[in-house]
């Protein structure tokens, strides 16, 4: 792949980009926010003046976006990529976006005779930054296997199925840590208000069945009052009204996830939206009257 055309460069494009350009690729990139910009311009990246330009001259176009309004205007409107793509080219969103709106927009690209695939990515800004997501891959197959390197110098990719398992994978990813950090923060809370340290059960059980990396990674920051991103409480909001919109068109009842998301709900409204979602140790804090700070 001679050049990658890299749209969105927020909390976890930059750092993504940035890892591209440290493996030797060409970059050219495009973001709303002209600083990220001449961040990764700096940095070695060309610069673009809107999506199509990002795209026109790219084999691959990586898109990294809030959520499915973005990458739907990037993909679709005025200077979109929808308006330069060609035949051979490999359009990977890598955002967390809607399913069906997945399978959408790849239906565009595909009738202009190029492969879209979703890719959406675990792991939070850290992990962008060391490179080691987990990347949910959807679309063809034939598509991802030209562009697994490419991604692999990100993270670690897996390929799911058609297009838009990428996309539910992560929300069955999303559901599955915002139910496991509220556990966390709910057993943990139980401990203090029954008087043990919290920290010594943290350290008994991290063995057994109950371990796991929610666990290992916000357990610790609830002890320490850390709750800096991480991942942000906004963006796991958006991906569990994903999550929400997805189940109530497949008519499934997902009871947990609608606690979750009135305990994420609540602490944005207390004006904590752009704190680690670990920060469900603070609802528990409130609710109960305790800290789970040593």
């Amino acid at each position: 792949m001679s050049k990658i055309g890299f749209i969105g460069l927020g909390i976890m494009g930059k750092p993504m980009a940035k890892n591209l350009l440290k493996a030797g690729k060409s970059l050219v990139v495009y973001d709303v926010v002209s600083a990220s910009v001449d961040e990764v311009v700096q940095a070695g990246a060309e610069r673009a003046a809107s999506p199509a330009e990002a795209a026109k001259s790219a084999d691959v176009v990586v898109t990294m976006l809030p959520n499915s309004p973005h990458v739907r205007e990037v993909v679709t409107g005025k200077d979109g990529i929808l308006s330069v793509v060609r035949k051979g080219q490999i359009v990977v969103d890598m955002s967390s976006i809607a399913p069906l709106v997945s399978r959408e927009l790849c239906g565009l690209v595909e009738a202009k005779g190029a492969d879209m695939i979703d890719a959406p990515v675990s792991g939070g800004q850290e992990k962008a930054e060391k490179g080691t997501l987990a990347i949910m891959v959807g679309g063809r197959e034939e598509a991802y296997n030209k562009v697994k390197d490419v991604l692999d110098l990100m993270g670690k990719s897996n390929y799911v199925g058609a297009s838009g398992a990428g996309q539910i994978t992560k929300l069955v990813n999303q559901t599955i840590v915002g139910i496991n950090i509220a556990a966390v923060a709910e057993g943990m809370s139980l401990a203090k208000k029954a008087g043990a340290d919290p920290e010594k059960v943290f350290n008994a059980i991290r063995g057994g069945l109950a371990g796991s990396q929610c666990l290992e990674d916000k357990a610790p920051r609830m002890f320490e009052g850390r709750y800096n991103p991480g991942f942000r409480i906004n963006l796991h909001i958006k991906d569990l009204s994903n999550v929400q919109e997805t189940g109530r068109g497949l008519h499934l009842s997902m009871p947990l996830v609608a606690q979750v998301m009135e305990m994420m709900q609540n602490l944005a409204a207390d004006g904590r939206e752009t704190l680690d979602h670990g920060a469900l140790g603070l609802f528990y804090e409130k609710l109960n009257g305790i800290s789970l700070k040593n």
